[in-house]
Formats: structure tokens, C-alpha cells, sequence
């Protein structure tokens, strides 16, 4: 009986990590829709994913590379693709935590765009668009 060493099977195993890893990439990208990238004074860096979680919720998440305006009450809003907007929860909450992510109200038929809004001054900081209005 022939005992194999680790290094037969490290090429193979490494082969097949990153076979479950693309497949698990090209799933993610089937599963969301991205924005372009937030356009703005304030708020310029970084996109946001629509997805739908298992129980059909429709989710909004920051990416990463997003950077929170440093302004005193950043808030997440949404407009449809009727051109209302709906001014949703702060970017910044307690002990410097962010709303990386929100569950889009179910009153909300769609969101064309994803703003970033200033509501202690009244103004826009940045917004993202989506290329078809997502539901």
C-alpha cells in the first residue's frame, strides 16, 4: 500500500477551494444589483448592492470602500423610480456604529436611487443610481 504525502493532495485541494470559491462569487453577482458609484460633494466613494434575503426581504448594503460623510446627521434615502423620496434610517448611530445595511420598507415599490442625506442641513451629500429601477 502506497502512503501519499500532503503535497499530492495540496494541488488538488487548492484546485477545488477555488472552484467552490468563483461559484460562490458568480452566485453573489447573480443574486444582486449595484449601483453606480455614489456621485457627490459629501458623499463620492463606493456603491450599494440590492439583494433579497430568504425571506424575501429586499436589502441595501454600503460596499466597503464606502466612506460616511463626516456631516451631523447622514441618513439613507431612498427614491422610486416615480421620483419620491423616502428618508430612512441614520448612517451613524450610538458608540460610532454605522448602518452598513437596511431592509427597504415594504411600502417602497422599487428604488431607481440610493441617497445619502443631510437631514441637519437639509441636503444631498451624494447618490448612487441603479441602471433599471430595483424591486
Amino acid at each position: 500500500m502506497k502512503m501519499y504525502t500532503t503535497s499530492v493532495f495540496r494541488p488538488l485541494l487548492f484546485g477545488v477551494v477555488a472552484a467552490l470559491l468563483l461559484s460562490g462569487a458568480v452566485y453573489a453577482e447573480h443574486d444582486g444589483h449595484h449601483s453606480s458609484m455614489f456621485q457627490g460633494p459629501k458623499a463620492n466613494r463606493g456603491t450599494v448592492t440590492h439583494s433579497t434575503d430568504a425571506s424575501g426581504r429586499s436589502i441595501l448594503t454600503l460596499s466597503p470602500d464606502f466612506v460616511v460623510p463626516n456631516t451631523p446627521a447622514p441618513h439613507w434615502q431612498i427614491v422610486d423610480s416615480n421620483g419620491n423620496a423616502y428618508l430612512l434610517q441614520r448612517l451613524k448611530i450610538k458608540d460610532d456604529k454605522i448602518n452598513r445595511s437596511i431592509v427597504v420598507p415594504a411600502y417602497i415599490a422599487n428604488v431607481a436611487k440610493v441617497q445619502i442625506w443631510c437631514a441637519w442641513a437639509e441636503t444631498l451629500l451624494g447618490e448612487a443610481s441603479f441602471a433599471s429601477p430595483v424591486q
